[in-house]
């Protein structure tokens, strides 16, 4: 069983510190944080929505997509740009800052 936890462990690191090229089509920040601030925005009406979860975990999906189309992405660039960022912990930070930024200047906008 140990064995297997190393070797699974392995493959893991191995594969994750492989290849970091960008992608093709690779969003850029500022393009990632608009994005990033309209799916918080669309995860917090999908909550707040009077349906049952359930409910509401079928249409978030749906709004999900409609951001995407909004910001003229597809869903898979949008991830593999993500996924891209996630590799460094620095750019992550900075990317969820200027979310969060952009969320609490919306909020504080809507309570004027």
């Amino acid at each position: 069983m140990k064995k297997l936890l190393i070797l699974i462990a392995s493959i893991f690191l191995v594969s994750s510190c492989g290849n970091n090229d960008k992608p093709k089509g690779l969003l850029d920040k500022d393009k990632m944080v608009s994005i990033m601030v309209d799916i918080h925005l669309v995860e917090g009406i999908a909550s707040s929505l009077p349906i049952p979860y359930d409910s509401s975990q079928k249409v978030y999906p749906y709004l999900e997509q409609r951001v995407f189309e909004k910001h003229g992405v597809q869903d898979s660039v949008y991830l593999q740009s993500l996924q891209y960022y996630l590799r460094d912990a620095n750019v992550m930070e900075e990317l969820y800052s200027r979310t969060i930024d952009s969320l609490t200047v919306k909020q504080n906008i809507g309570e004027q």
